[in-house]
């Protein structure tokens, strides 16, 4: 009713020069005011109900199809893991898989919610690849590390409990990590060393095998009894209870020096006992050789002081 009045007076201000566009924008106040009406809005909604319902139905599907993705990949986690175990890979290479393939199958998995709840999937592509290759240009040198620990836990040059020597250091390998590899030395100092550096240098791994070959040589002088000093030296590795019986013993002579000659025993130990065999061993040689008269040559500086006076 107020419209009509409004409509009305200002249908009589333009019979007095009133501009049209006072008459025109009332009249769109009173359409907007008539699209307010119960009935308008009723059709308006109706027309959005397609959509609401079809969004709704998505949404539905979505967290349907996220609750089954979830567990269809718990179960094939189980079923690779057993399956791990069951071919004895080692811990943290089964670790590092099963983190992979899980990662991947929830990537797989977010794109099909994604796709199902409308979002394109190809702009989520390109978001990730702008940023792999941000993150890899920051962390260049992480990443060689990365690929190392991957090439070290796939190739297995060395596991853990294994003693390695390498360029940056030696010891008995504690952890073998993604970026880092951790060894402990003899004298329990804890050494890190990148794993882009163990797998792109030479590195010798000490106990790959079961058995170790031990070689002794020692030096005795020319007026020594040679004969005499063989006799000894197969005595004492043959004496040696951490010296393999059903490998060879070789005993022979290495060089002739200027001063000496030098002998060489050569046998065969377990990994653990190599330590304690050749202590063992050299220790016998000089207690053995001392006791029959057989000289070992060492430096030593003789001065002669003559009597100029005489």
């Amino acid at each position: 009713m107020i419209v009509h009045l409004i409509a009305a007076a200002a249908s009589q201000e333009t019979t007095t020069a009133a501009p049209q566009e006072t008459i025109a924008a009332l009249q769109e106040v009173q359409e907007n005011l008539e699209q307010l009406k119960p009935n308008v809005m009723l059709e308006t909604i109706k027309g959005w109900m397609p959509s609401i319902i079809s969004f709704g139905i998505s949404i539905l599907l979505a967290i349907v199809i996220f609750f089954i993705g979830s567990r269809v990949i718990k179960i094939l986690h189980g079923m690779l893991n057993r399956s791990f175990k069951r071919v004895d890979m080692e811990v943290s290479v089964r670790k590092f898989l099963l983190s992979v393939i899980n990662a991947a199958m929830y990537c797989l998995l977010a794109f099909i919610i994604a796709g199902q709840v409308g979002v394109n999937s190809a702009s989520i592509v390109a978001l990730l690849g702008s940023a792999s290759i941000a993150i890899g240009l920051a962390v260049q040198g992480s990443l060689a590390n990365f690929a190392g620990g991957v090439l070290i836990l796939l190739m297995k040059p060395f596991r853990v409990g294994d003693y390695i020597v390498s360029e940056s250091g030696e010891g008995t390998v504690r952890t073998i990590g993604l970026v880092y590899t951790v060894l402990t030395t003899a004298d329990n100092k804890q050494v890190v060393i990148p794993n882009g550096t163990l797998s792109n240098h030479p590195l010798t791994n000490v106990t790959a095998m079961d058995k170790r070959r031990l070689d002794i040589l020692v030096e005795i002088g020319y007026g020594a009894d040679l004969k005499k000093a063989k006799e000894l030296l197969q005595m004492i590795f043959d004496s040696q209870p951490e010296v393999k019986k059903d490998e060879p013993i070789d005993i022979f002579v290495n060089a002739l020096s200027a001063n000496s000659v030098t002998l060489g025993g050569r046998g065969w130990t377990l990994v653990e006992d190599y330590w304690t065999a050749r202590w063992k061993i050299l220790e016998r040689i000089k207690l053995e050789f001392d006791e029959a008269g057989i000289e070992i040559p060492y430096s030593q500086l003789d001065v002669h002081i003559k009597d100029g006076g005489r």
